[in-house]
């Protein structure tokens, strides 16, 4: 491997990371790949293939799936509406969140949340001892 490719790959990681991190801190902001690449002085392009060869994968599908991750948390755990989760994850239509929401999940949001709180044993219901048999304690 030459140096030029070296310090190329070195790069790309680093401007990767630094994407990376911005979208997993921000991603319920407005972002855009251009704001991004602006922000870890990089052009587009730069920007483009670093999320290709480092991260295999685009800035879109990285932003999508981050969102996507935090409103199946928000949904899971949050006491919040559909349409704040999209909001809050950073889609303005909660149609197109739901659009979304559904090709990254597989079911519809409400449908999500609804199968989760089916899983999920309620605190109450597990004795404070761990135990399931309360005359065994």
């Amino acid at each position: 491997m030459s140096v030029q490719r070296s310090t190329t790959i070195t790069l790309r990681s680093s401007l990767f990371r630094e994407a990376t991190a911005i979208v997993e801190s921000e991603y319920g902001a407005d972002l855009a790949l251009d704001d991004i690449a602006r922000r870890v002085a990089t052009s587009r392009r730069q920007l483009q293939r670093a999320y290709a060869e480092v991260g295999n994968t685009t800035f879109r599908e990285h932003l999508t799936r981050v969102r996507m991750e935090r409103a199946g948390e928000l949904l899971r755990h949050g006491g919040v509406t559909v349409r704040e989760v999209a909001r809050s994850v950073g889609y303005r239509q909660p149609a197109q969140f739901a659009k979304a929401f559904r090709r990254h999940h597989g079911v519809a949001p409400s449908d999500y949340r609804a199968a989760e709180r089916r899983f999920v044993r309620p605190a109450a219901a597990t004795p404070a001892n761990g135990l399931s048999d309360p005359a065994a304690a």
